[in-house]
């Protein structure tokens, strides 16, 4: 992964290459107990460095079984090791002078306090953090697409990603797709894990659960138009389970509540704009930047969004515009803190230290032979 330049002077060459920076640590969230780790430690081992991995006490065995499984594919001892806790055993990786880099994701108001209690210690951070998610609907676009990728972006998972749609933003006459898409919203349900009809199961904890049921009541507080609630959704048997139905508002402004926070549960927030530039202004103005999605017809409207929006991540007809880990997960503004992204071309470097070397040697030292110098004896 180095650079050669040959000859810069005369019989002198310089180059590079890069080395592993030491001990790295990996605070991982609930959301994905196994894709995440699965981002940091491999990668990280493999540019040669040693792996502390915090997963979230909230779901730890996930990550747990893909330290045993690293460990009896016959990984040497220690060179992944895992730290079970809360923000104890946090500031302990934060404040320990032998970890030399930090990769985290998860909320906001964690992705700050862990890039610069991090930084303050002198280590190596990316924090990836909170998201608002736009998709902009152009009227050319396909609708039934529109629908049916709007359901899955807004309340899979439950919308526990930080990659959901939360913000549907339709442009012109596309607003007459609303009275659909809640049609297609209500017929999802979540459910049992063995339900094959559920679309999605309970939120993590009762106290997500409250703090989504907090945020729906402001929304309605506030002025917005409450299409679809979920909040009193139960599932047969299980009637104390974190469950919450698909929501849906519509008339959502910019100074709202459920526009503002990252709600994390299955509610899509509906806003009408005149035009692309408007959408284009209102996507820009949000303090997020993980990603976004357009859907349209026109290939010029496509590629004046990608072109002017302030976002890391851009979907042309694609609700989730995840990008394969060939390519760095790119998510911008108050979405990340850092400066070298998750996985990709980018993750290399933030797991690495380059070194360069400038080399001068002498004609004039080449020593003569006075005997043969054979590469394979000849005896």
């Amino acid at each position: 992964m180095g650079e050669t330049v040959e000859n810069v002077a005369r019989s002198i060459d310089t180059y590079s290459y890069t080395q592993p920076l030491g001990v790295c640590a990996g605070i991982t969230p609930f959301n994905f107990p196994a894709m995440i780790p699965l981002w940091m430690f491999p990668l990280a081992i493999a540019c040669g460095n040693t792996f502390i991995l915090k997963p979230s006490e909230q779901d730890p065995m996930t990550p747990q079984r893909l330290v045993e499984l690293f460990v009896e594919a016959g990984a040497p001892k220690g060179v992944l090791q895992l730290v079970h806790g809360d923000k104890t055993a946090v500031d302990i990786l934060l404040a320990d002078p032998a970890i030399k880099a930090i990769s985290f994701v998860g909320s906001v108001a964690v992705g700050q306090y862990i890039y610069k209690t991090g930084t303050d210690n002198l280590k190596r951070v990316q924090a990836f953090a909170g998201a608002k998610n736009h998709c902009v609907i152009m009227p050319d676009a396909n609708k039934q697409q529109v629908i049916n990728n709007l359901v899955g972006a807004s309340v899979g998972a439950a919308g526990q990603r930080c990659m959901a749609i939360s913000v549907a933003v339709f442009v012109g006459a596309a607003k007459e797709w609303i009275p659909e898409l809640k049609e297609a919203l209500a017929k999802v349900r979540p459910g049992l894990w063995d339900d094959k009809a559920a679309g999605y199961g309970p939120v993590i904890s009762p106290a997500a659960k409250a703090r989504v049921l907090k945020l729906i009541a402001q929304g309605k507080a506030e002025g917005a138009e409450c299409l679809l609630d979920g909040s009193d959704f139960t599932v047969e048997g299980y009637e104390s389970g974190n469950w919450i139905g698909p929501t849906m508002f519509d008339k959502v402004t910019t100074d709202m509540s459920i526009y503002k926070e990252e709600i994390f549960g299955p509610v899509l927030c509906c806003m009408e704009s005149d035009s692309l530039e408007a959408a284009i202004e209102l996507v820009n103005a949000s303090p997020y930047g993980n990603g976004t999605s357009i859907f349209t017809a026109s290939g010029a409207a496509a590629r004046k969004y990608q072109h002017e929006i302030e976002v890391g991540q851009v979907g042309i007809n694609v609700p989730i515009p995840v990008p394969l880990p060939f390519f760095s997960f790119t998510g911008w503004k108050g979405s990340f803190y850092g400066d070298q992204h998750a996985y990709g071309k980018q993750a290399v470097r933030f797991y690495t230290e380059t070194k360069t070397i400038t080399s001068r040697w002498f004609e004039s030292d080449i020593a003569v032979a006075s005997t043969p110098n054979m590469s394979i004896n000849l005896r």
